[in-house]
């Protein structure tokens, strides 16, 4: 039985991020994914805030073109422009930073297992021995024995189940076609539009990342039908994209947690990492900054528990630590969430060129705060990080 000291279930974002730096602190780590391709799938708009952009390394070619502004627009298609002086916003291209960073994880040693999805665990003295089936067969399953077990597998975690952490309870559904050749007039910028009956509880979107065109919709599952939705979003664009070249590439969705962070979040056996943990801002439902910051705060505590096997490591990724940042965010969700006449959300838009609330929106959109930075935990596997940029 082949043994190691991580496994972690799910090859997005955060469990990418996670073995990276695992395996860079010589730890043995087996990185597993459902699917049989990185690039096959793929959940997210990949929107890069600033803060993200300062603070961690990331591909230049596996990013688009700066975005400094923001069209809002309300129901009835009035637009409100914001700008920023600095470089906010820039969209992933995240099939080729998938690849990107698992290469990365190959070099330093990661055993990587595609097609794959995690069956169950049990407990054997200090290891845990995990099940794991094929995609394709569910006769082809495995054993592997592990120390500890990292749950990376989305909004809707088996893992989080099986460790008998918390679960995501509060989630809207996003859905978004991807398009080449979608002319786009102007300096690059988000899209965003408010209207309940096609993105109940959140919005619509257009985003370019330099090459793509992303249109998308989002909202509260319960509320709309979201193919149904975009399909309607993008008939009414015209006068703002042009899609009658434009050549269809391909269609993502998926469920995205906003009910914040979750308090347990960690144990003994194993912990969660971004949509699984519900590190997501419960507003905005951008989850790629939290992601990248708890996954990296994840592979500081875990060498940390695993060599000392002091419990009270694990305190430093106690969800409690981070759920009071997201207490005004959850409340504006909760707002947000029961303004659906269009006639308030018109009023609400044009409320917002007022300069007090214009200020509001602009701190919205390109305000700073995000997952709390949190002191890991003394260990001499925490040093300098070359996956985080210094300062």
């Amino acid at each position: 039985m082949e043994k190691y000291d991580v496994t972690i279930i799910g090859a997005g974002l955060a469990g990418l991020q996670c073995a990276r730096l695992l395996a860079r602190r010589r730890l043995r780590v087996l990185l597993a994914d459902r699917k049989d391709a990185l690039a096959n799938s793929i959940h997210t708009t990949g929107i890069f805030v600033r803060r993200t952009l300062e603070d961690f390394d990331i591909p230049e070619d596996c990013l688009g073109p700066v975005v400094k502004n923001v069209t809002l627009y309300s129901p009835a298609r009035r637009r409100l422009e914001l700008v920023s002086v600095h470089a906010e916003f820039r969209i992933g291209k995240m099939a080729r930073l998938y690849q990107r960073y698992l290469d990365q994880c190959l070099r330093d040693g990661v055993t990587w297992m595609p097609a794959t999805r995690y069956g169950e665990h049990s407990r054997v003295g200090n290891r845990l021995l995990v099940r794991l089936e094929n995609t394709h067969d569910r006769r082809a399953s495995c054993w592997i024995s592990t120390r500890y077990l990292v749950g990376a597998d989305g909004a809707t975690s088996t893992v989080a189940r099986d460790l008998q952490l918390d679960l995501n309870r509060e989630w809207i559904v996003g859905v978004e076609d991807v398009f080449t050749g979608v002319p786009l007039a102007g300096p690059p910028m988000l899209h965003c539009f408010l209207d309940a009956e096609i993105a109940p509880g959140y919005l619509a979107w257009i985003a370019h990342d330099g090459d793509d065109t992303h249109i998308g919709v989002g909202g509260y599952a319960a509320m709309f039908e979201p193919v149904r939705a975009l399909e309607k979003f993008k008939a009414s664009l015209g006068g703002i994209v042009d899609l009658s070249s434009a050549t269809h590439l391909e269609r993502r969705g998926g469920r995205i947690p906003v009910g914040g962070v979750l308090r347990n979040i960690a144990n003994t056996s194993g912990l969660l990492l971004g949509d699984a943990a519900g590190a997501v801002s419960p507003l905005t439902a951008g989850g790629l900054d939290p992601c990248m910051r708890l996954s990296t705060l994840a592979a500081q505590v875990i060498p940390a528990f695993l060599e000392s096997e002091d419990v009270e490591v694990l305190r430093h990724y106690s969800g409690e630590l981070f759920r009071a940042r997201f207490a005004s965010r959850l409340w504006m969700r909760r707002l947000v969430a029961n303004i659906r006449h269009p006639a308030l959300i018109e009023i609400a838009c044009a409320s917002l060129r007022l300069p007090v609330l214009k200020s509001f929106a602009r701190h919205v959109f390109f305000g700073r705060g995000s997952f709390p930075d949190v002191q890991a935990p003394a260990s001499s596997y925490v040093g300098a990080d070359p996956c985080v940029r210094p300062g």
